[in-house]
This record gives structure tokens, C-alpha cells and sequence, in this order.
């Protein structure tokens, strides 16, 4: 059986599965079973995409966003690449059992990957002009010859031009879902994955046009439907992309996290300062981020990176080069800041209703450096910024550009498999759960660093599968998978 896994960045719950027009999708759902999905902690297209396809927390993969720190000093941050992926993926154990296989847009796949099959990179990848960004280098080639010039993501979508940024994402996804179909069907493969960035672009360019709720929402605006012709867009390329499959492929459709309206920005180094946290040599005469702050590591506690779901960092003595905090203060100071975050209130003085936690207590294992604390500001209505200069807490404002929608905990899962036992809407799914599904469905062995569930366990041991399936079928079935591990 071959496995299709379609990923649509930022598919929301109540987009994409509600939406009756969404027909192509709602087969799916039909003929399967779909549901909410929980995403990992931070809720961000890095690390979520390797967490989904290896089975593996953030802390697991030691990988908690686009830039991480390398070290204990000040300054030192890198950028994800591949090669910080140290995990095996599912796609590993599909070549392992000497299959070829598909990847296109997988983030973080720059370089691509080097796959037995082809890999295209995602939007991390530098310039496509000048680098290669494809595996074989080959594959390029035939790709300008099919479509021209390959945009693996817009420019910015952070952008006030919106007529622009509608046509820049029609035009790059076009191009995406025409290279994708041709693959699915001129090469050799028994697993593809594809990661679509253009849903997540056009929702950080156009909520504010499309959730009545939000804050800057204007009836009768001119953008009011671009969203959700955009959902309708990515249904009727489902529809051409069932059209090259044939009855025996598993399609999973997912989302690494959702989107909802953002109320505002809440300049999180500008509160620290205000509790003694952090301590500059000089405040700036303009609005200026965090990487260029004269920080004066001799007096300064805590700094955070700001963000959707921000990171909060310690400047602990023994550890950081100029540390302040004593080893034997860091948990009761890492108390007292936690509960700090947690009693941060809104213009008018109301609660923001935040939530922080530790790494240790939400991951299984912490490698590399992780930060002190994550914090979920207002349910993730407010983004941290972490420029200093605003002289106020809360603006009308974000640090990135035009965007008015962060990322989210929970976003969608659509699952149509031949001979699945799984139907219907299914509760409590984490992304984590979606590798050992899929190997499941597909026959492979489990990968022993695996974190998450097959849903093929949570079946009871006398459910028939629907169809013509025998019962003594369903047993063998069963009884392959207790043989895997994915059923006691």
C-alpha cells in the first residue's frame, strides 16, 4: 500500500472540516476518520513537521524553532537545517525495507534530503537561484521544464500589499501541486510527503480581513473571502490529485498547527526590564530588537527571544558566561518568573489568562539547550516582542511585519486508508500519533524512538473493519500488529 501524506501549514479545525462546500476533503473524511490534532510545544512549522514525521518531542530532537542556541554564551544562535535533525523519520523505515520515496516542501529539507527516491526543499531553503535545492540535483532541471521557475515561498507575507500576496501564493502553490502530481506520476515511490506553505502565508496576510472577532476586522472588506477561496482552492487540488492515485494509496491530510486572530503585541523585554529582570547599559532612541540591545549581562536575570509562544532564557552563574543567578536560586527565581508570566493582565488591567511551563515537564527528554521557560501569552492572542523601545507593554503591533494571526495547538487531521478500521471523528490525536499510524496502516515495524500512538492501538480487539474485510482477516491483521508492537 502506498502512503500519501498531504501537509496543508496551518489548517484550521474549523476551516477545513467544517466547511461543507470543502467536498473533496469531506470524502476523505467519509470514507476515514479526521478530527482535531495536537500539535507540539512550540507551536511552530519548526520543529513541528520532524516531530510529526519522527514520532519525537522537541525536547527529543533538541530542536525548539527556527534558531537555537548552540551553547551558553550570549550570542551564539543557529539556524535549522536538515542536518539538526538527528532523528529517524518514517520515511527511514519505508527505505528501509528497500522502497523509494517522495518528499517535497518537508521543513526543514535544506539541503534536501538524501533520499532513495527525490526530494525538493522547503521554504527555508536560501535561493533557489543559487543553490541546489532538490535531490537528485537533476530533478531541477525537470522541474523548470515542467513549471519554470520553482518558488519554494513567498517573499514576505508579513506585507501590507494584500492584492500582491494573494497572487504571489496562487502562483507559487499552482506551481507546487503541478510538480507534485507529476511525480506522483512519472516516479517510483510508496511513501510521498508534501508540505503546502501557501495556506499558512495567505492566513498570517489575511485574518484580520477574515475574523469578524478580530480587533482590526472591517465589514464588508474587499478580502473578506480570500481565506476561505483558498481552502476551496486547496480542495479542488485534491480533487486533481485523486485523479493520478489508484485505490490502494493511504492519503493522510494534516496540519502541523492552526491560526486565530491576534489582539495584539505585548513587549515582553520591556516588562522584564520593569520587574529588574533585564538590565540594558542604554536604553535605545528607537524600537530596537533584542540581538542589538546593549545588555548588561552583569546586572540582567532573564531576556527572552520573543515570538508566537516566546522562550525565556536565565542567566544563571556557572552556566552563562556572566551569570547572576546563583545554582541553588535558579528554581525558586524560576518560580517566582513563572508565576510573574502567568499574572500579566491586559490594557485595562485584566488577566491576559497566560500560561508557562518548564521543558522538563512537558518533554520526555531535554537535549541541547533549551530555554527556561515557554510562555503562551493570552491563549497565544498576544505575540511576545521582543524589541525595546515602544516605552509601553502592550501595542497595536508586531515586530515581523503585517500579521495578525499566530499559530495555534491544535490543528486538523484527515485519514483514508484502504482496509482501515478507523472511521469517523476521533478525539484526543496528537501529532505524534501519525507516524506510528501510518507505519502501522502500511505494514512497517515501529521505530523505537517513537513517542506517539498508533491509533490502530486504541481499537478494541473484537471491532470488525467495515467492508467486505473477514473476520479471520482482521485477526491475522491483528495479530501482525501486536507481532510490530503497535497492539498489547
Amino acid at each position: 500500500m502506498k502512503i500519501l501524506v498531504i501537509g496543508l501549514e496551518g489548517a484550521t479545525p474549523e476551516l477545513l472540516l467544517e466547511d461543507e462546500r470543502l467536498t473533496n476533503f469531506r470524502c476523505l473524511m467519509e470514507n476515514g476518520c479526521y478530527g482535531r490534532l495536537e500539535s507540539v510545544i512550540p507551536y511552530t512549522t519548526v520543529p513541528a513537521w520532524m516531530c510529526m514525521a519522527t514520532s519525537q518531542d522537541p525536547g527529543a530532537l533538541g530542536v525548539y524553532g527556527l534558531c537555537n542556541r548552540i551553547d551558553y554564551s550570549y550570542g551564539d544562535w543557529r539556524a535549522v537545517t536538515s542536518h539538526s535533525i538527528q532523528g529517524l523519520a518514517i520515511w527511514d523505515q519505508v527505505m528501509g525495507a528497500g522502497k523509494q520515496v517522495l518528499l517535497s516542501g518537508v521543513p526543514p529539507s535544506y539541503p534536501p534530503w538524501q533520499v532513495q527516491g527525490a526530494c525538493i526543499g522547503c521554504y527555508m531553503t536560501p535561493n533557489i537561484r543559487q543553490r541546489i535545492y532538490t535531490h537528485p540535483p537533476s530533478l531541477q532541471q525537470e522541474i523548470a521544464a515542467l513549471v519554470g521557475e520553482y518558488p519554494v515561498d513567498v517573499e514576505s507575507s508579513c506585507t501590507a500589499k494584500q492584492d500582491w500576496l494573494k497572487e504571489a501564493v496562487y502562483a507559487m502553490s499552482s506551481k507546487h501541486f503541478a510538480v507534485l502530481r507529476h511525480l506522483l506520476q512519472q516516479a517510483t515511490w510508496e511513501y510521498c510527503q508534501c508540505v503546502e506553505i501557501g495556506l499558512d502565508r495567505l492566513q498570517h496576510g489575511f485574518w484580520k480581513f477574515h475574523d469578524t472577532q478580530h480587533v482590526l476586522y472591517e465589514a464588508g472588506n474587499p478580502y473578506q473571502e480570500v481565506i476561505r477561496d483558498y481552502y476551496l482552492y486547496l480542495d479542488n487540488e485534491l480533487g486533481n490529485i485523486f485523479d493520478v492515485l489508484d485505490d490502494e494509496t493511504a492519503v493522510l491530510v494534516l496540519s502541523g498547527h492552526g491560526a486565530q486572530r491576534l489582539n495584539g503585541g505585548f513587549c515582553i523585554n520591556e516588562w522584564l526590564m520593569q520587574q529588574g529582570l533585564l538590565v540594558l547599559n542604554t536604553y535605545p532612541h528607537k524600537i530596537t530588537p533584542y540581538s542589538q540591545l546593549d545588555v548588561n549581562w552583569d546586572k540582567t536575570k532573564v531576556w527572552s527571544t520573543g515570538g508566537p509562544c516566546p522562550q525565556v532564557f536565565f542567566n544563571v552563574k556557572g552556566r552563562e558566561p556572566r551569570g547572576t543567578i546563583a545554582p541553588a536560586d535558579y528554581e525558586k527565581v524560576r518560580d517566582d518568573v513563572k508565576a510573574m508570566l502567568e499574572a500579566t493582565v491586559d490594557e485595562q488591567g485584566h488577566p491576559l489568562g497566560s500560561s508557562v511551563c518548564r521543558p522538563e515537564e512537558i518533554y520526555r527528554t531535554v537535549n541541547h539547550v533549551a530555554p527556561d521557560l515557554f510562555v503562551n501569552l493570552g491563549g497565544l492572542a498576544w505575540r511576545a516582542l521582543d524589541s525595546v523601545g515602544y516605552a509601553t507593554i502592550h501595542v497595536q503591533a508586531n515586530d515581523i511585519g503585517a500579521d495578525d494571526c499566530p499559530d495555534t495547538p491544535f490543528g486538523s487531521f484527515i485519514l483514508a486508508a484502504p482496509h482501515s478500521p478507523i472511521s469517523g471523528e476521533v478525539a484526543g490525536v496528537h501529532l505524534l500519533d501519525m507516524a506510528p499510524t501510518l507505519l502501522a496502516l502500511g505494514g512497517y515495524e515501529p521505530l523505537s524512538a517513537m513517542q506517539g500512538q498508533s491509533l490502530l492501538a486504541r481499537l478494541p480487539l473484537d471491532t470488525a473493519a467495515p467492508g467486505d474485510r473477514a473476520a479471520d482477516e482482521e485477526a491475522l491483521m491483528r495479530e501482525r500488529l501486536r507481532g510490530l508492537g503497535y497492539i498489547a
